[in-house]
């Protein structure tokens, strides 16, 4: 979420104001914001997108909660140590959070562990472990609409009877100590970004969350006017029709058959009659296509934790696969390819499966993602239900990826088109007819560089470096992973510095590139490349015949606070996965609206970026997912292209010869290693075509006119990617809800008695 303090301000139309009342107390507002911790709670973009999405649904009026853990310790602050990442824990919540409010009258019990007791009456699951779910409710303000919605995350706390209740004569003071057993289960996030983790921890948190939020929203179903009640028992009929639970990812995927338990086993309705309201209520977002993303529980831990959840799974999967057998007789190939349960040494629960089987609607987050998910990941879904499948482009919330971090791009826009472009993004190509305006022209430039001092000025506060804001500021900035080709940046980068050491007088158009990201703490390749791109910074910052010309910067700690930082002050923007790796991306959009080029292959949004603004506006370089495909097929030999492209051999001689690493020549033949016989990502395939686009990039970049009117051109064609386009999508393809433009009363003016608060329809 990052900080809240200038985004409410922002939404609440009270920034100026507040700026003012705080200057008049002798204070500086922007030295208040700065004291704000970072609320760190997820990774990378998919935490990021869900509190995009939080932002636009208030702003859209929609009647949605954003549901989550409330994890004491967030996202490890990433300390650099001789150009290593060092973790820190993230203790955000030390001195209080001045925007939750403890809600102990709606704590719910979650049970654990436990077994299954099958009689006349049904099944029941007994002797379990139980913790106590106690909810903290952050507000979420829309933009100027007096919308208020909830965010409402979890914290666990055990039960004040907790291991006193069992003929324990035992130690009363061990008993209260290992309270922190069942709280531990929010204590900290685990650090992953695209990578799954089989640990018992994890799997206790997915179904913690899960299981205390179905409880509090049949509390609320069961409590509104549709949840009336025939004396004895609910009537859940219209329960889709209220209620919409939209799947981030597989994470929350036991929610399915936590659904079906309370269905069948608490609220006794037919099984088939359950399922039907389960699959209507439900739909499943994809997030990435990686195999070692996807989440594979195995069997017998689900059974040790969760084991009337086991049972269900495999009645699901029973139902399932007889509905296959029935389409295609005979094809046992087909039945094992989409059961939910993988044979294998350990059996293990196919997460994705069961999200696939168990909602209405599933889909990717771009076009081209999308359509891997249907011909590739999941074509055997497909084919069955094409219906089912949906494509819903991210998005990005303009409040805070342009008002709150670029208020002088915004400011400069609103002077020429007006200010309704915040709520309807789309009003940016109003921008076009002003591509040629001299004047608009040189504001937007002199804007950017504005922007770039300031970052200078931190960047020299924070690192002692000293750097030319005129140079060109060439930014990769997203979680460390071997598929987004940090490793690529790192070789352009070797690249440029010895060119300068070849031909010292020969122009070269300067450059500051700026890395930054965390490594999950537990992938090491990852974390050598943090410290190759340290060590290269090391040798090339402190080379005097490179001088001012070159200069590389790992940006330490990257997380919301500093992109909003780092963004506006961006000239180039490095998207440069393989091709069909990353889904959607979402920092691409926010480079784009705030007047940064695009460095990138056909991946992801980046597709439909160069779509939007036209292929010539950004640089678009290397294979598209048929080459891969294609090279795939003939296997991919890197040893070709390091015969035969002389500068690539240099680089990479220099990694391998320990030219960056003197003190240990060997430190990084693990990477060299990698990048000749095992790099999935093909770094060396599309190196040659990348080099060639940068230097179009500084070509570019000598012609200051042409490279701001390309700014205004992207500017003008950022509007589809506003987080907004998408939940409308989402409300209208797959919640089946209204957004409503109404701008509910302040509480100081009178209501109209006829008008309903909520409109009608579901709630997400």
């Amino acid at each position: 979420m990052g900080r809240t303090l200038q985004n409410t301000m922002i939404n609440l139309g009270l920034q100026n104001a507040c700026d003012e009342a705080v200057y008049q107390l002798g204070l500086d507002m922007e030295e208040l914001e700065e004291i704000e911790e970072d609320a760190g709670l997820g990774n990378g973009g998919l935490g990021r997108l869900a509190a995009c999405f939080l932002d636009s649904m208030a702003t859209l009026g929609l009647a949605a909660y954003g549901y989550g853990i409330r994890y004491e310790y967030g996202i490890f602050n990433q300390k650099i140590r001789d150009g290593w990442q060092v973790e820190e824990a993230d203790d955000w919540l030390r001195h209080g959070n001045p925007w939750e409010k403890a809600r102990p009258e709606y704590m719910l019990p979650v049970h654990f562990y436990g077994r299954v007791e099958h009689s006349a009456s049904g099944a029941k699951w007994i002797d379990t472990q139980v913790v106590l779910a106690l909810p903290y409710d952050t507000p979420v303000p829309g933009y100027m609409n007096n919308t208020v919605n909830t965010m409402r995350l979890w914290s666990a706390r055990a039960p004040n009877d907790f291991n006193l209740r069992d003929f324990n004569v035992g130690d009363y003071i061990q008993a209260v100590l290992d309270r922190n057993l069942a709280e531990n289960i929010s204590r900290v996030l685990y650090p992953n970004d695209n990578f799954f983790e089989g640990k018992e921890l994890r799997l206790k948190q997915e179904y913690f969350v899960v299981a205390a939020t179905l409880q509090d929203i049949i509390r609320r179903f069961k409590a509104s006017k549709f949840g009336s009640t025939d004396s004895v028992r609910t009537v859940f009929d219209s329960f889709p029709d209220q209620v919409a639970i939209q799947l981030n990812d597989t994470h929350p995927a036991m929610a399915i058959p936590e659904l079906m338990r309370i269905f069948v086993d608490i609220e006794k309705l037919p099984w088939d009659k359950a399922w039907d309201i389960t699959k209507r209520t439900f739909a499943y977002t994809n997030h990435t296509v990686l195999p070692e993303a996807l989440e594979r529980w195995p069997v017998d831990l689900v059974e040790k934790l969760l084991p009337r959840h086991l049972q269900i799974i495999y009645e699901i999967n029973q139902r399932h696969l007889d509905h296959i057998a029935s389409l295609f007789p005979n094809d046992v190939d087909r039945l094992r390819r989409m059961s939910l349960i993988e044979e294998g040494d350990t059996k293990r629960i196919n997460m994705a499966h069961l999200c696939i089987v168990g909602s209405h609607a599933v889909n990717g987050v771009a076009k081209i993602h999308s359509e891997i998910v249907k011909t590739q990941v999941f074509e055997d879904f497909a084919e069955l239900e094409p219906e089912k499948f949906q494509n819903k482009t991210n998005g990005i919330t303009p409040r805070r990826w342009l008002l709150l971090c670029n208020p002088g791009l915004a400011e400069l826009i609103a002077e020429k088109i007006g200010e309704d472009y915040v709520r309807d993004l789309s009003q940016l190509t109003k921008l076009h007819q002003f591509v040629d305006d001299d004047l608009f022209i040189r504001e937007v430039a002199k804007v950017k560089q504005e922007n770039k001092v300031k970052f200078a000025l931190y960047l020299e506060k924070e690192y002692k470096v000293k750097i030319n804001p005129s140079s060109m500021f060439d930014v990769h900035v997203k979680r460390i992973h071997e598929y987004k080709r940090q490793l690529m940046n790192c070789l352009h980068i070797i690249t440029m510095y010895n060119r300068i050491r070849r031909d010292p007088a020969k122009l070269f158009v300067p450059r500051t590139v700026i890395i930054g990201g965390k490594a999950a703490p537990g992938y090491h390749m990852a974390k050598m490349i943090i410290k190759l791109i340290n060590a290269v910074a090391q040798v090339v910052n402190n080379d005097p015949m490179v001088g001012s010309k070159l200069k590389v910067i790992f940006l330490e700690n990257y997380r919301v606070s500093l992109a909003e930082k780092v963004i506006p002050a961006t000239d180039l923007s490095e998207q440069i996965s393989t091709a069909g790796t990353e889904a959607s991306g979402t920092g691409n959009m926010k480079f784009m609206l705030n007047g940064a080029l695009t460095i990138g292959t056909m991946d992801g949004a980046n597709v439909e970026m160069a779509e939007e603004a036209g292929e010539e506006n950004l640089f678009i370089f290397g294979m598209r997912v048929e080459d891969v495909t294609e090279l795939d097929k003939k296997g991919y030999n890197a040893q070709l292209y390091y015969d035969r492209l002389p500068e690539l051999k240099q680089a990479v001689d220099q990694i391998k010869s320990g030219f960056f690493s003197p003190k240990d020549p060997n430190l990084f033949n693990d990477v060299v290693n990698m990048l000749f016989h095992h790099d999935r990502f093909k770094v060396f395939a599309d190196y040659e075509a990348y080099v060639k686009c940068q230097e179009k990039v500084s070509e570019l970049y000598l012609n200051s006119k042409a490279w701001t009117k390309m700014v205004i051109r992207n500017i003008a064609a950022a509007g589809k990617f506003s987080s907004d386009r998408t939940i409308k999508e989402y409300a209208r393809d797959i919640w089946h809800v209204e957004p409503s433009d109404l701008k509910i009363p302040p509480p100081n003016e009178p209501r109209d008695a006829g008008q309903d608060k909520t409109p009608n329809g579901t709630a997400a």
